[in-house]
């Protein structure tokens, strides 16, 4: 089996505001001396993994990331009529399994009193629980709201070292309070960044009052401003295939359908940022898959000097193809297996690529 899987992608955007900073802007990056459009790998892998092409593919393997379980555990135990005091108590020894649990401010002690449910129960990090996890809780929630009994110790050896939750075993997983739990992420995601220079834009602009007939009051009934810029993104991804599986409790089949939905979700979904009032959903344009045992790298040198000109995707697809070729002509080949999918010339196919990556 080829050890590492590597994909090139490159997607444009029309004008968009797929992933904000904290001043609402879209992020940006300096590269080869020129500001460049953003979106983070953060955006992307939740994206991805939350998208309806993720989810239909692996149905019954993906986890779910919360600080809130605790809160559910007491609303099930209280509908299941245990007591208020002990739905308190067990929900916090379950959900203290996953992580520290908050520590309260007196104002936050307050609000707790008030509303138990509040912040007492949160996990302080967010954990991802697997879905064999949380079929743990659900059973020893039935159990202990059955018996009357809090829960052992025994009882409350939640986690599982080995399941089958894709996005964990993509991902990553870390739990500060049981390291023996952590999982390694088998796939690693670069920011991506557009292949040429940008400038950021902004967008004023105004909404009108139905009711307003204009005889008293000609101005508008809001104005706002927006940030808006478009590129053509450049993105890397890397899978070590053999920690997937072993991420995956050995299961082959499960390790070629995962690849095969994040392959999926990267080439056809877009983060959420501001889509309603952009609709800039994109589907990848190029995509170069590379599958074989040697080191990994990223082609991302290809746009150091940024791509200027009327017709960027192609030089794009020009750059990154010469920059591929000339690392193979100093090191050696890059890969034992080559699949592309080219919507410029209509070469290529995503079935193809995933094969490509999967060995089949």
């Amino acid at each position: 089996m080829n050890k590492f899987v590597q994909l090139h992608l490159l997607t444009s955007y029309p004008p968009a505001n797929l992933n904000r900073d904290d001043l609402g802007r879209p992020k940006t990056a300096m590269m080869g001396g020129a500001n460049r459009l953003r979106i983070s790998s953060q955006s992307l892998k939740r994206a991805w993994r939350t998208s309806e092409v993720f989810e239909q593919a692996l149905a019954g393997h993906v986890g779910t990331r919360t600080k809130e379980m605790g809160r559910r555990a007491y609303q099930t135990l209280l509908d299941k009529g245990v007591s208020e005091k002990k739905a308190m108590e067990w929900s916090k020894a379950i959900a203290g399994v996953f992580g520290k649990l908050k520590t309260l401010s007196k104002k936050d002690k307050e609000t707790a009193a008030a509303e138990p449910l509040m912040t007492e129960l949160e996990i302080e990090q967010l954990a991802h629980f697997s879905p064999e996890e949380e079929q743990s809780i659900t059973s020893l929630l039935d159990e202990i709201a059955g018996s009357g009994d809090a829960p052992t110790e025994q009882q409350l050896d939640l986690l599982r070292k080995k399941h089958t939750a894709a996005d964990i075993a993509l991902f990553g997983r870390m739990l500060a309070s049981r390291p023996d739990c952590n999982t390694e992420a088998a796939a690693q995601v670069a920011h991506a960044i557009s292949t040429h220079k940008v400038t950021v834009e902004d967008d004023f602009f105004t909404a009108v009052d139905d009711l307003n007939s204009g005889e008293d009051d000609m101005g508008a009934g809001h104005m706002g401003e927006t940030e808006f810029a478009a590129g053509l993104f450049y993105l890397y991804i890397c899978i070590d295939r053999e920690l997937l599986t072993e991420n995956l409790s050995g299961d082959g089949s499960l390790t070629a359908k995962t690849i095969g939905a994040l392959i999926s979700s990267a080439a056809t979904i877009a983060p959420s940022g501001k889509q309603n009032s952009f609709a800039s959903r994109a589907r990848a344009s190029y995509i170069l898959c590379e599958s074989g045992d040697q080191q990994p790298r990223s082609l991302s040198v290809a746009f150091l000097k940024p791509v200027s000109g009327s017709d960027i995707l192609s030089q794009s697809i020009e750059a990154l193809e010469q920059t591929r070729q000339k690392m193979d002509a100093v090191y050696g080949d890059g890969a034992e297996r080559i699949a592309r999918l080219n919507a410029v010339t209509g070469e290529g196919s995503l079935q193809g690529v995933i094969d490509c990556a999967t060995g089949e």
